[in-house]
């Protein structure tokens, strides 16, 4: 599908449905990050950039009915995905051709962040990294709503006409059965066997990610469809993360098994070229084994299947995330790695279209007094979990 297929009017409809301005919103911004040196520029980023700014003009022409400006915003990209914004702010485009890179911009002002963030209190986010962890975490300072994107591409745009209400429904329903879940026991097949995993959900809250932001100070993804939480990680005096076990990661057909030891993963079990690269990776920046989010997507039921990208992927299934948690509630940071690069939160995906070597044999929430209740069998939602 073309990136001009998704009209004005569709783009009225996404701001009223996902945001529901109100009057005191100051403006609409596009935020998009550009390709530097460190990151070099690839087809479908300038793709984005191009569907970026011909939004931006058509809700520009839509003023008279939105009643707000809405402006691109562009800045240096942070070079991995949830790593900090740069600190020297963003460049707003008055018009003319896109810059291809950053460098281009370097004699140009730029606006501080606390700036951008109140003249637009509506933010789309559609880059190439993701900055969900940044903008959850300035949402929680400045008014903002905003959809977060990364990756977005123009075969997405069936998901953004969804009926979120109804999605809205079951990842509630979802961050209510974590949050009074006490752990989650995972159950994996693999060629090379089972792998168990505990997930300890003590201490913490589930939430819902409906593709809804209607509440200043909030910011998600968009598509969405996903109930998350962060596991427990062991920062409470006297009270070590309960979190252990294996968890299997498939890499380009080899699967990697993580041990995991206090809500992180500590070691590889030896295999192929992958798990050292993995091994590896854990021991340059342990913070990239913190096993930061347990995600419950919901779109696969209306007819979503993957293409690729993790923003709408992971929406399909489970997923595990790795690194950073201090964007969702938890207690790993930036300031948790090495170094601004290093910054991480990578999302597993457990569906088989993503990993088929690994499935998903069940998942079961535990609860106060050993109840429990199995909510994943082979791979699906048991039936009747979302009646």
């Amino acid at each position: 599908m073309e990136a001009d297929a998704f009209a004005s009017a569709d783009l009225v409809a996404l701001v009223r449905r996902v945001f529901v301005p109100r009057p005191d919103d100051t403006g609409i911004g596009m935020l998009i990050d550009l390709p530097d040196a460190v990151a070099p520029d690839q087809p479908a980023w300038r793709a984005r950039r191009v569907m970026a700014a011909e939004w931006v003009t058509r809700l520009a022409a839509a003023q008279t009915t939105l009643r707000l400006p809405t402006r691109l915003l562009l800045y240096r990209n942070a070079h991995t995905n949830n790593g900090e914004l740069p600190a020297d702010g963003a460049w707003i485009h008055e018009g003319g051709p896109l810059p291809e890179t950053a460098e281009a911009l370097e004699a140009v002002p730029r606006v501080p962040w606390a700036e951008v963030f109140t003249r637009h209190s509506i933010l789309f986010a559609p880059t190439q990294f993701s900055a969900t962890a940044p903008l959850k975490v300035a949402a929680r300072t400045f008014a903002i709503r905003a959809a977060t994107m990364p990756g977005f591409r123009a075969e997405m745009i069936p998901a953004l006409r969804l009926d979120y209400t109804e999605i809205n429904r079951r990842v509630v329903a979802l961050a209510a059965l974590l949050t009074s879940a006490e752990g989650a026991d995972l159950l994996f097949t693999t060629p090379d066997g089972e792998a168990f995993l505990h997930l300890d959900l003590r201490h913490r809250t589930g939430h819902a990610s409906g593709g809804l932001l209607p509440e200043p100070g909030t910011a998600g993804n968009l598509p969405s469809g996903e109930a998350y939480i962060v596991p427990y990680e062991g920062e409470r005096a006297g009270d070590p993360s309960r979190t252990a076990g294996v968890l299997p990661v498939e890499f380009h057909g080899e699967v990697v098994r993580y041990t995991v030891v206090g809500n992180r993963a500590v070691a590889v079990v030896p295999g192929g070229p992958q798990a050292a690269a993995e091994a590896e990776c854990l021991r340059a920046e342990p913070a990239y084994g913190n096993i930061a989010e347990l995600g419950l997507g919901v779109l696969a039921a209306f007819g979503v299947t993957p293409i690729g990208t993790g923003l709408l992927d992971e929406k399909l299934g489970l997923h595990i995330a790795f690194g950073r948690s201090d964007h969702f509630g938890g207690q790993v940071g930036p300031g948790a790695f090495s170094s601004h690069d290093a910054v991480v939160h990578i999302d597993r995906i457990y569906v088989p279209a993503c990993q088929p070597l690994v499935s998903v044999a069940r998942a079961e929430l535990v609860f106060a007094g050993g109840d429990r209740r199995t909510i994943i069998e082979a791979n699906d939602y048991v039936p009747g979990l979302f009646a």
